[in-house]
């Protein structure tokens, strides 16, 4: 098929079609694909691209193709549209909204990629597969997407493990799909949790899996304050969009993004009363212990990196800025996400910009060396 695959990590523009639609039984790959495009985007161009999601349930075809050929009011040069279709009625459709898809990508609007995701198995009689299977390919790509048995979850997750020069034992793919399912999203990231804890070891095996288990017990908050301490802003913009899918409430992304900040503040008082490092950060973050090893030196390095790396005021600022995020949240109609992403983009870029200004570390403690 043409057009970027949603396996292919490389995502360049000059590849990509104006509309993918994606069906099937396991949609991890194509939700991951939507982040991988949005994260591509962003780091080939600033602002990279806005993200903008549609129910069919709630919006119609006619609407969601306006909007399609409507220029954006935001300033970024790409705009992705999702429209998610969860019901087997949204498989019918007139002849009317058949007549407007065609007609839009016989001359889609350029820069506008139109991604859609039909959930479980769909009729091809119907007229929203027939629809699309109708449209050139080099317009738009169908792709059926099957959930991966048992055999096939192995191999997944061996080839990913192989990638990062590692093997990964039965044992421990058991133990993984006992804790994760077949979600191929959460198992990838587990599977990169793991290889980040082993460091230098080869071989991760069921002892690995469990012991960082019981080190990390509330998963969801140790990635996004992982992604966090990274400032990988397409990473933290996806572990955003994973949290919003599964429902969690916007007041406890705000706890989330707080703590992470206000530990920022109280390391760097800490450090300012000459607490000891590893005391601090075994306040800050006691679900490390330093018999991991590598793993738990890698951590604090990356910890007091950030630490160091932002002013009093810096965090301060962050804060406060957190703070009318969630204000507004609370006394507008503006999406609870949209807010939040932009705080994370806002971070990231003065994250980036204290790099470049080259702030000097502690004396006295090299963050390239492990004691």
């Amino acid at each position: 098929m043409r057009g970027a695959s949603f396996l292919d990590r490389s995502i360049r523009p000059e590849r990509l079609l104006p509309g993918y639609f994606f069906h099937g039984e396991e949609l991890s790959p194509a939700r991951q694909f939507l982040q991988d495009l949005r994260e591509a985007l962003l780091s080939l161009e600033t602002p990279g691209a806005s993200l903008e999601r549609f129910s069919l349930k709630e919006t119609g075809w006619r609407d969601i193709v306006d909007t399609a050929r409507t220029i954006p009011f935001s300033f970024s040069p790409w705009r992705i549209m999702a429209v998610e279709i969860a019901a087997a009625a949204e498989e019918e459709m007139t002849s009317v909204e058949q007549e407007i898809l065609r007609a839009y990508f016989a001359s889609p609007t350029p820069k506008t990629i139109l991604v859609v995701l039909f959930d479980g198995k769909i009729r091809k009689t119907k007229p929203l597969y027939k629809t699309f299977c109708s449209l050139p390919g080099s317009a738009v790509r169908v792709e059926e997407l099957k959930g991966l048995k048992e055999e096939g979850l192995f191999g997944w997750l061996d080839k990913r493990a192989a990638a990062a020069g590692k093997r990964i034992s039965s044992d421990a793919v058991d133990r993984l799909l006992d804790a994760s399912g077949n979600d191929l999203q959460r198992l990838g990231n587990e599977l990169e949790k793991l290889i980040t804890f082993v460091g230098d070891k080869k071989l991760i095996d069921v002892s690995d899996v469990e012991e960082l288990s019981a080190g990390v017990r509330n998963y969801p908050e140790w990635e996004l304050s992982d992604n966090l301490a990274k400032s990988d802003p397409g990473r933290i913009l996806r572990v955003l969009n994973r949290r919003f899918q599964e429902g969690d409430r916007p007041e406890r992304i705000f706890y989330s993004l707080a703590a992470f900040f206000r530990d920022l503040l109280t390391a760097k008082v800490m450090l300012r009363e000459e607490t000891d490092r590893k005391d601090i950060f075994r306040q800050v973050r006691p679900q490390f212990s330093e018999k991991f090893g590598n793993f738990y030196w890698t951590k604090l390095r990356e910890f007091f990196g950030l630490v160091e790396r932002f002013t009093f005021r810096d965090l301060s600022h962050l804060i406060s800025r957190l703070e009318q995020v969630d204000l507004k949240i609370k006394t507008s109609d503006v999406s609870a996400q949209a807010l939040f992403e932009s705080f994370i983009l806002e971070y990231c870029g003065m994250r980036k910009e204290s790099e470049s200004a080259g702030r000097r570390r502690v004396e006295g403690f090299d963050l390239a060396v492990e004691p």
